[in-house]
């Protein structure tokens, strides 16, 4: 450490005293720059876990909230591509709506929750242009 230096009075109890000590004895070493050294990195140490334990939980949270909110952002344009897509291929449109029109109603929205699900599932986006195209 260069420049001013702060002098401190300290009370260790006997056991670590006799440690820092021993240590102390070795060349290179002295007992200012152990305490230095070791009060510098509680105190590090213990600013992290405080940012960790202040921000931590927090951020994780977060990070889950985003996840979801990214795929489910994904669910709906993919579904929404895909109903747009099918609904511009359609070339008749329906009769006045009877039994066998609801059924095939039915069938094809069943049909298309299956392809967005295939499409999500597998990673192929009707977004994605080098994707391919499941249906055509």
């Amino acid at each position: 450490m260069t420049g001013k230096k702060v002098r401190y009075q300290l009370f260790l109890a006997p056991a670590v005293s006799a440690r820092l000590e021993t240590l102390a004895a070795k060349p290179g070493l002295n007992k200012s720059a152990i305490l230095s050294d070791a009060v510098t990195a509680w105190l590090e140490r213990r600013a992290s876990n405080e940012l960790d334990a202040h921000f931590g939980k927090r951020l994780d949270r977060l990070s889950i909230q985003m996840n979801r909110m990214e795929r489910d952002q994904l669910i709906l344009l993919e579904s929404l591509a895909l109903f747009i897509r099918m609904t511009l291929l359609r070339d008749a449109h329906l009769p006045e709506a009877d039994a066998a029109t609801r059924a095939l109603a039915r069938a094809r929205y069943e049909a298309f929750v299956a392809q967005v699900g295939r499409h999500i599932a597998t990673g192929q986006t009707s977004l994605n242009p080098t994707s391919s195209r499941e249906g055509e």
